[in-house]
Formats: C-alpha cells, sequence, structure tokens
C-alpha cells in the first residue's frame, strides 16, 4: 500500500496536464509547505520571480528547508522525489509568507503553487514546532476569531487579485482549518472562482463562526478527510461530510499524513468509526462548547504555562531533554492557584459527566 511518498515515485511521471490534481496531490502539496522557504521563495508583493522546486534542489544550502520541523528524514526524501518528478519539479512557489507572533499567539504560514497546468493552489501551513504555534490549536476553542484565520482570508483575497482564473485552496491540521475559515470570509467575487478546498484532519468551527462565516455559500466546494482514529480533525466537527481514511498507524499518530493509505491514485476509504469513537468525540465537542469563555482561557492559560516551564524553544528542545522538561512541567504544576486548580478539576469532571449521559442515553 502506497503513501505519499510512493505516491510521487509512481505518479511522478504524469504531468497535471495528462492527469489534473487530485486529492492525493493536494496533501503532497500541504506537507511541502510544512519546510522552511525563507531563504528561497519571494514572499508576497516583492516582485521577485517564483522558484521552482528543481530550482531549490539543486541549491547547495537545500537542506535548510528542513530546519525545525517533524518528520525531517520523510521530508527530505518528498521532497527530493518530488524535484525530480515531471509532476512536481517544475511547480513554481512563490508568496511565502511565515509569521510567528508570539505576543498574538500567532503562527501562519501559507504559500501559492502555480501548477504545469496554469491553476493555481493556495496551501496554508499546519502546526509548527514552536510552542505558540501549539498554543494557538487550543485557542480555536474561542468563540472570536484568531489572528491567523483572519490573516487567511487577506491571504486569500490578496492571491485572487494577483491570478487570473480559479484555485484551489488546502492545508493539513491547522492548515486545512485556515483554508475553510479564508474560504468562508473571503469576499464574493474571490469565492466565486474557489474550485475545492480541501481540508486534510483540520479542526472545525464553533456553531457560532460557522454561521458568522457563512458555511453553507462554500460547503459544496469543501471536502474533508480524517482518518477512523482522527482526534484533530473531529475536534469541533459537527459530524457533518467527511471522507475517512485508512492509516497504517494508530491512534493520535494517523494524523500524521505519511500513514495515510494510497492506492491507484487516491485514498484508501475507510468503513466507518467505531461508535466508541463517535461517543467519545461527541462528549469532547459537547464538553468544548459548554464552557465558558472565562473556563475556555484557564484551561488554556494552564496547559500553555506549565509546557512553557520547560524552557524548551519548540517541541524538539522539549524532546532533546524530556526529563529536565518533566521536572520543570512538574513544579509548574504545583504552582498552579488554588482556584485554576478548582476550576480545571470541575471542567473534567464536567467532562466525564456529559461522556456518562450519552453513554446512559444510547442504552436507554
Amino acid at each position: 500500500m502506497e503513501n505519499i511518498i510512493t505516491y510521487v515515485k509512481d505518479w511522478g511521471k504524469y504531468s497535471f496536464l495528462e492527469r489534473p490534481l487530485n486529492e492525493v496531490d493536494s496533501l503532497v502539496l500541504c506537507q511541502l509547505v510544512y519546510l522552511n522557504y525563507e531563504k528561497f521563495v519571494p514572499g508576497p508583493g516583492n516582485g521577485e520571480e517564483p522558484v521552482s522546486i528543481q530550482t531549490i534542489y539543486t541549491h547547495p544550502d537545500r537542506d535548510k528547508i528542513l530546519d525545525d520541523y517533524w518528520y525531517r528524514r520523510n521530508n527530505r526524501e518528498l521532497f527530493s522525489e518530488a524535484a525530480v518528478s515531471v509532476r512536481f519539479g517544475s511547480l513554481l512557489m512563490k508568496d511565502y509568507v511565515n509569521i510567528i507572533d508570539e505576543e498574538r499567539e500567532t503562527q501562519f504560514s501559507a504559500m501559492t503553487y502555480v501548477l504545469e497546468d496554469g491553476s493555481v493552489y493556495l496551501a496554508y501551513r499546519g502546526t509548527d514546532a514552536t510552542i505558540v504555534g501549539w498554543k494557538e490549536d487550543l485557542n480555536m476553542a474561542f468563540s472570536k476569531p484568531l489572528p491567523g484565520q483572519h490573516m487567511a482570508v487577506k491571504y486569500m483575497d490578496r492571491a485572487a487579485e494577483a491570478y487570473q482564473g480559479c484555485f484551489y485552496a488546502g492545508g493539513h491540521s491547522k492548515g486545512g482549518n485556515l483554508a475553510v475559515y479564508a474560504a468562508m470570509n473571503c469576499r464574493e467575487n474571490t469565492k466565486e472562482r474557489l474550485l475545492k478546498v480541501f481540508n486534510h484532519d483540520g479542526p472545525g468551527f464553533r456553531p457560532e463562526i460557522r454561521k458568522e462565516g457563512n458555511y453553507q455559500s462554500v460547503e459544496d466546494k469543501v471536502i474533508k478527510f480524517i482518518p477512523r482514529s482522527s482526534l484533530v480533525g473531529m475536534i469541533l466537527e459537527d459530524h457533518g461530510e467527511y471522507e475517512i481514511v485508512e492509516s497504517r498507524s494508530i491512534g493520535m499518530l494517523q494524523h500524521n499524513s505519511y500513514t495515510w493509505k494510497i492506492e491507484d491514485g487516491a485514498f484508501v476509504r475507510a468503513r466507518n468509526m467505531t461508535r466508541s469513537k463517535i461517543r467519545r468525540d461527541t462528549a469532547l465537542n459537547e464538553w468544548i462548547l459548554s464552557l465558558s469563555e472565562e473556563e475556555i482561557h484557564a484551561f488554556v492559560d494552564t496547559l500553555y504555562e506549565v509546557v512553557s516551564a520547560s524552557e524548551a524553544a519548540n517541541v524538539f528542545e522539549f524532546g532533546a531533554d524530556w526529563k529536565k522538561g518533566l521536572q520543570n512541567i512538574i513544579m509548574a504544576a504545583k504552582g498552579v492557584d488554588d482556584d485554576t486548580r478548582r476550576m480545571i478539576q470541575k471542567m473534567f469532571h464536567s467532562l466525564f459527566e456529559i461522556f456518562l449521559d450519552n453513554l446512559k442515553s444510547e442504552r436507554n
């Protein structure tokens, strides 16, 4: 069974003129956008020419793109296979943006691909290795839109002004959420030119955000993929339309796009999720929506403070000396004030009660 690396090897001989962009191509582009193109790809509006994957591949400093992200070995192999392929090697990349704003608790990155057939794909990056990026994911439980989501809308509208014709958008993890949010909230003339939005295991939205963003106006353009044991993609998901895909891994590790199974140029579909998995997802989302903004702030801020106490700048530093990080976390947890500790205990108690109530209602 293939994954995205073997897919690029097998389908790399076909141009996008021969075989148009498909769901697996989208995941490949969304995984490639995780790499660090700061040194190579021009930003929006600076007048520089776009660069191809092949051009970066031949640069002596090409390994700079692999800095600071998970799956370094897989990313290197994916990029190398893409660079020597007919399908991806001539892709042009431009309008690279990478913003990390700790004060606003924002991590936003996106890039535009121009395919051989002239079509355009806007790829939004998911969570990177920074601690602030991790906290921004947690902040998605808030009712108000995040700065990164507003940036995603501006990026899409600006791209629509810069390019003629129709375009695609997509992202993996948080990037999928950003792509859908941008589609919901972009200008009407931008929305009309949007062909499809690929959400690869990205979290959903609170009901008020879906309503305010007029999700129904783009619902028929959004296609969401989640692995069978998805956690990230089922956060605030209203059990609408989504495709369940098979993974070669288990549990939360299925979020890793390199584990998704591919056959004949498409994701291998799973039949369904287990009833217990649906029950847990439902209870978690009911719990999130039951919390007040004060409670959510307390929960997220406390987790962030505890993890930040490891004194690591990113998840790699934390993992490099996990014993020290764990000791710092334990010390920080002891320092949480009594009111916050009681609030968090109360919140977890309510989660347990919601889960039991759902279980009882199923049995009645």
